[in-house]
């Protein structure tokens, strides 16, 4: 019986195979080992499921030696095939192979007779259909910025107000920056505290980003020390008219005031209602395209010569 699932990559926010791994771990009722795990040695019969072209060199020869030492012991899943030496030597002392399509059987079947042609299902981790609900917060940002702390205050007053609601994340990436192990964690903390009501929207294009923010009833941005007026994520939702709930403080931008134009997290007692909101809306398009809009900046960048 296969006791654990060995993958290459680990992270099912950016592997499809690792999101596959994690589905099929379910499902089997073992854990996932990556191949590099100290745990592995607990397991009497891992099945490795892995694309060797995911691996480094150096990883590969690892592989290579563990799997000579392990002959017979293991089962492997291969999703691809490039006929390198290591691959098959892999066959060879795997004591069941399996592979994921009619092609790989193909490619396989002259090296390994008996290899069993496989498939794999649909892969969508988290099957949330979203739930209707009377307010909407759409939040995004960089993946590295979640400020978990501040979204707990944000529960508070959402939970105050007595009305349903949704939390949509959307999140990108700064250059040298992954969906790592941290922000699953800050992901997994923020699904916890909103019991099932976050729905992970991944990276989105500018327009669906657009289309969010004319449909949220809030926008929730938060920062380590205080909004400031660079932050483009705040400035392009009160473009939109979006009422934003952030943190301010000496240094966030001038004419930004609470229950006026935003809404300081740090500040607010009681969310406003929906007539509030659609003000704080208005105002907040109005100083956004005025007062720190593309015109303003073009007009201090190249002020008109006089005639």
């Amino acid at each position: 019986m296969i006791d654990c699932i060995v993958g290459y990559h680990l992270n099912p926010w950016t592997c499809g195979i690792a999101k596959f791994n994690a589905i099929l771990s379910r499902h089997l009722h073992v854990p996932v080992v990556g191949v590099h795990g100290v745990e592995l040695s607990n397991y009497q019969r891992p099945l490795l499921s892995i694309k060797m072209s995911e691996f480094s060199a150096v990883d590969a020869v690892e592989l290579d030696v563990w799997s000579q030492s392990h002959a017979h012991q293991f089962e492997l899943f291969l999703h691809a095939f490039d006929g390198t030496d290591v691959e098959k030597r892999l066959l060879q002392v795997a004591d069941r192979v399996y592979c994921g399509n009619a092609e790989l059987f193909h490619a396989l079947s002259p090296i390994r007779s008996d290899v069993v042609e496989l498939f794999c299902p649909g892969t969508i981790l988290n099957p949330q259909r979203f739930q209707a609900s009377e307010l909407s917060i759409f939040t995004f940002g960089m993946a590295h910025k979640i400020r978990v702390p501040l979204y707990r205050r944000l529960q508070e007053l959402l939970e105050a107000t007595g009305n349903s609601y949704s939390i949509y994340v959307s999140t990108a990436l700064h250059e040298n920056t992954s969906f790592d192990g941290s922000f699953v964690v800050q992901f997994e903390e923020l699904q916890a505290l909103f019991e099932g009501k976050v729905y992970f929207l991944g990276y989105l294009s500018d327009t669906a980003v657009f289309n969010q923010l004319l449909d949220a009833t809030f926008l929730a941005a938060f920062f380590e020390k205080g909004l400031r007026a660079n932050n483009t994520t705040v400035n392009a939702a009160m473009e939109c008219g979006c009422t934003v709930i952030t943190n301010l403080d000496e240094h966030s931008p001038n004419g930004f005031e609470h229950m006026k134009n935003v809404i300081d997290i740090n500040l607010c007692k009681q969310l406003p209602n929906s007539e509030q909101t659609e003000r704080i809306g208005r105002s907040a398009h109005e100083i956004a395209t005025v007062q720190y809009g593309w015109d303003r900046l073009i007009s201090q960048l190249r002020p008109v010569a006089a005639t």
